[in-house]
């Protein structure tokens, strides 16, 4: 995979796991904590290369469905929405390095 959707998978995964620790510090959220590291488990595979870069495109799909239905139920743009924004965002990048650059 390209070194840039490699540096910015691992910021993405950086910033994923910060947000699952702090649902979990600030409001005792284990799901938050464990979603954020599942989530993160796959995405630190492709970033090593053990696994191809359609699971994080996959994986980035599943995220942005969570984080809009918690968008939808809260009505907050944080953390949900900004989370969402960043998802898509990432999505893009993975969707041009794995089909379009193919570097």
């Amino acid at each position: 995979m390209h070194p840039m959707a490699v540096i910015l998978l691992w910021i993405f995964i950086a910033l994923l796991v910060a947000g699952g620790l702090m649902g979990f510090l600030k409001a005792k959220s284990k799901a938050s904590l464990i979603a954020s590291m599942g989530s993160a488990i796959p995405l630190a595979l492709v970033a090593l290369g053990q696994l191809p870069g359609t699971v994080a495109v996959g994986v980035l799909i599943v995220l942005q469905a969570v984080f809009f239905m918690r968008l939808r139920k809260t009505g907050k743009f944080m953390p949900s929405g900004m989370l969402l924004g960043v998802s898509v965002l990432m999505e893009a990048v993975m969707i041009y390095f794995v089909f379009i650059a193919k570097a």
